[in-house]
């Protein structure tokens, strides 16, 4: 076992600054590095539909996956209801409810004012038509990620929803994800991940129908794919390693700082995670903690490289440094696991998602408590939300004008047209007035 898995501690938040801003920067090379494969597969996607499909999914998925058994089917779906436990589908289920209660609330309604003169304005909302959703598969498969990428399209009315996983090598899918998709309403299923299934929901293959969005999370080449065809259909976001950022006072149990940094540490040897806490001697304790609890966790390896590349504990003066610097981070999950969290959260600026207190941990939001967690990573908090009902809808604008509305401005639009040198658009608006 490791003696020291964080070894980077700041009293200085300048220099942590530093430290979380080279990683950062590490991972915009690797994105660049991916980008040229990924460009090739899309191509090839492109040109060569399911040909090409088959083709990747063979070299880098299952070589039991062709053309004929692509999609799954109905009774694939029946034997993973048989081959999953009545607990977990009840757990889904609850799951469910409450990711469908909290988007619920996101739900926008169309309107439209009259003004004098017989004027009438207003906004119409209406759901995407066709949405595709990847799952990510290989070492970890996420049905959380299903039901958190489904069910908000669900709600905002999309009714075309398109999931792709990577197969198992025996050109399976895993059965929780499968009854997962099932529970959320998912319309089709395909055997096919990677750069790949980007380029199909992407362009449209012989088999798989061309999509208006693609969401969910997946690794650097799955999201450098969704960052190239953008464009051609719409896209979530551009998810980078997963992150956490705890802000601790003396009050906080290290026992739970620990679980909480290593349940983030786990997804990925990139994962960042980081703790803000006014206290040295909270921070000894925290260490202390980790090298107990990670003993008896699976991932172990995965976590120990996760702290001791990415991890460090900051030693902060006082809450409000630890604010400031989550500002500056614009962290993917931030956990206030201090005494009153409530006057907290109305300074907090940028952040993915904020959890509330000692008994609020990220799993909870990662599994249960209804609120999305596929979220901003890499300091895109700074200017992106969480994904929401808002991703599957658009809205157009309406107007209505009478001729005596149109009469009382014509002259105005005239004017400003003729300044702009439009002299169309201001014989558009003369032909009316005569």
């Amino acid at each position: 076992m490791e003696d020291d898995i964080i070894n980077t501690i700041f009293a200085n938040t300048e220099d942590g600054r530093m430290y979380l801003s080279n990683f950062r920067n590490k991972e915009e090379k690797n994105q660049q590095s991916a980008i040229a494969a990924v460009n090739d597969i899309l191509e090839d996607v492109r040109k060569n539909g399911d040909e090409a499909l088959v083709k990747y999914t063979n070299k880098f998925d299952s070589k039991k996956v062709g053309r004929d058994n692509i999609l799954v089917t109905d009774r694939e779906i029946e034997n993973a209801y048989e081959m999953t436990d009545n607990e977990f589908i009840e757990a889904l289920k609850t799951a469910a409810q409450n990711i469908i209660f909290f988007h619920e609330k996101q739900k926008r309604n169309s309107w439209m004012v009259t003004k004098d003169n017989g004027i009438m304005l207003g906004q119409q909302v209406r759901p995407l038509e066709k949405v595709g959703i990847y799952v990510p598969g290989g070492t970890a498969a996420y049905p959380s990620s299903v039901l958190m990428n489904a069910l908000p399209a669900k709600v905002a009315g999309v009714k075309d929803i398109t999931m792709v996983t990577p197969p198992l090598e025996d050109g399976t899918i895993n059965p929780k994800i499968l009854v997962a998709a099932d529970l959320a309403g998912v319309d089709k299923i395909y055997k096919v991940g990677g750069a790949q299934a980007v380029g199909a929901l992407a362009f449209g293959t012989e088999t798989i129908c061309k999509v208006d969005k693609i969401v969910g999370p997946g690794n650097i080449y799955v999201a450098m794919a969704k960052k190239s065809v953008y464009g051609f259909v719409d896209i979530d976001m551009i998810a980078g390693p997963s992150e956490i950022l705890i802000i601790a006072d003396e009050t906080a149990n290290p026992s739970y700082l620990a679980a909480d940094l290593m349940s983030q540490a786990e997804h990925d040897v990139l994962a960042s995670a980081v703790l803000a806490v006014t206290s040295e001697k909270l921070a000894a304790e925290v260490k202390r903690e980790l090298l107990k609890q990670i003993k008896y966790l699976k991932r172990k390896d995965i976590i120990i490289q996760s702290l001791k590349n990415r991890g460090a504990i900051f030693i902060v003066d006082s809450i409000e440094k630890g604010v400031d610097l989550a500002n500056e981070i614009a962290p993917e999950h931030l956990e206030l696991c201090i005494e009153d969290p409530f006057p907290v959260l109305g300074k907090i600026k940028n952040a993915g998602s904020v959890f509330m207190g000692k008994f609020s941990p990220e799993p909870l939001g990662d599994y249960m408590a209804g609120p999305n967690h596929v979220l901003p990573t890499s300091g895109t908090a700074r200017f992106f939300s969480p994904l929401s009902v808002d991703d599957f809808i658009k809205k157009f604008s309406f107007t209505y004008y009478s001729q005596k509305s149109l009469l009382e401005v014509g002259d105005k639009i005239v004017k400003l047209a003729e300044a702009e040198g439009l002299t169309a658009h201001a014989n558009s608006i003369n032909v009316r007035m005569k």
